[in-house]
């Protein structure tokens, strides 16, 4: 092992007789270091977007959320959400009552979402992060205010205290339709927007209006114990599985506790899809540039072809040649992918430092450069997967080696 690995060093790093066999080397080498260079951005692209989803999730959804398995409101006055709300690891439960609503601002309509909170929503998000217009509140001593999505903002054409309100429209649960005065079966209020937030996910940034959970329960007409879910912040010492897991058994099967990422599991499940698609797709040009070795290897056999004459009479053996170019071949994809992951790192580590590669219109995002992040799992990932296709590659132009042929 230790001798044919030697031997395909040195055959490596050696002039070669014919200098067409150094450039195809050196074309092999380039096109997976290229390939494998591409694989680590990408990835990494791919993490610092989700990262920066992740971040911009967690200002506004709670660490875990309680709702009902079947149905639609249940009441906090019950024993096992009294329980819930003792417990120690909890600093913050939010009772949320969330409806669809119509809105209307001035001769502008849209259908939405209203998310009645109550006033200790603020202390469990952090919204500081995602309002990038006006000053979140949603009540004073005179009036009841909204926190708008941007999208829905923009639809409606409102902005933070504009004198004009935004008038929220709900079917009343307590009397049908009425054909001929269709307005009677709705209830219907008004709010001033105090402020904008945006979160880059369309769910809420072009439907969701944040009001308070008071005039959320008057417009649907609920008693006010009831609402559609509560939201939970844990503290930062306790471990959040084991406060799902109490709290899961404390409530029973009736009730569901979901964590972030379940909160979000079809939006993050689409980009891990969308990740690994990717990953495959380069992967795949990837194995194109590998092909390169075989007709490589393939010259440089032939090449060799007195070398081998000079080691069989020495007594190496078929096996002991073989692996010797195989060695030769698969060094050629390693080396590459040591090279492309070493220019891919330098590349993400200055791109996280410095920015240099911003987002089209980036003005309208809430960052200016691709978000990247670097992950040691994705680059083992890389490496072993270009190292694969390197000795599949090199296998094949190996295994038709014939030391009988040769000789003659």
């Amino acid at each position: 092992m230790n001798l044919s690995f030697y031997i395909a060093k040195r055959y490596l790093f050696s002039k070669k007789s014919h200098n067409a066999i150094n450039i195809v080397s050196i074309i092999s080498a380039c096109g997976v270091c290229v390939g494998t260079m591409a694989l680590v951005c990408v990835l990494s692209v791919f993490n610092g977007f989700g990262t920066l989803v992740e971040q911009l999730f967690s200002a506004f959804d709670p660490d875990l959320k309680i709702s009902l398995v079947e149905g639609k409101t249940f009441s906090v006055d019950q024993n096992a959400i009294k329980q819930v709300r003792k417990m120690p690891e909890i600093i913050c439960f939010t009772e949320v009552l969330q409806e669809n609503a119509m809105f209307r601002f001035k001769d502008k309509q849209s259908p939405g979402i209203i998310k009645g909170v109550s006033a200790d929503f603020a202390k469990m998000t952090n919204m500081s992060k995602i309002i990038i217009s006006g000053k979140y509140q949603l009540e004073d001593n005179a009036f009841d205010y909204g926190v708008a999505g941007v999208g829905l903002a923009s639809t409606l054409g409102v902005a933070p205290y504009f004198t004009d309100p935004v008038y929220i429209y709900t079917p009343r649960r307590d009397v049908a339709v009425n054909l001929a005065d269709p307005q009677s079966s709705f209830s219907m209020d008004h709010v001033f927007i105090s402020s904008v937030f945006s979160v880059q996910q369309s769910d809420y940034d072009t439907k969701m209006l944040i009001i308070p959970i008071r005039l959320a329960r008057d417009l649907y007409q609920y008693d006010t114990h009831l609402v559609t879910a509560a939201e939970l912040k844990i503290s930062p010492k306790a471990d959040k599985e084991e406060v799902k897991e109490k709290i899961q058994n404390t409530l029973g099967s009736k009730f569901k506790v979901l964590d972030r990422y379940e909160q979000q599991e079809d939006y993050f499940r689409i980009m891990k899809v969308e990740k690994w698609i990717t990953y495959l797709i380069l992967s795949f040009i990837v194995l194109i540039a590998i092909f390169n070795i075989i007709g490589s290897l393939s010259m440089l056999i032939i090449d060799k072809k007195e070398d081998i004459k000079t080691l069989r009479n020495m007594g190496a053996n078929q096996q002991l040649i073989r692996r010797i170019f195989l060695f030769e071949g698969w060094l050629i994809s390693i080396l590459g992918a040591l090279i492309g992951i070493g220019i891919g790192a330098i590349l993400c580590v200055l791109q996280q430092n410095f920015g240099f590669i911003t987002l089209p219109g980036s003005s309208d995002y809430v960052i200016k450069a691709y978000p990247v992040q670097l992950e040691m799992l994705d680059l083992v990932l890389v490496f072993v997967t270009v190292s694969v296709m390197g000795f599949l590659a090199a296998y094949y132009p190996v295994k038709q080696i014939k030391l009988n042929e040769i000789q003659n």
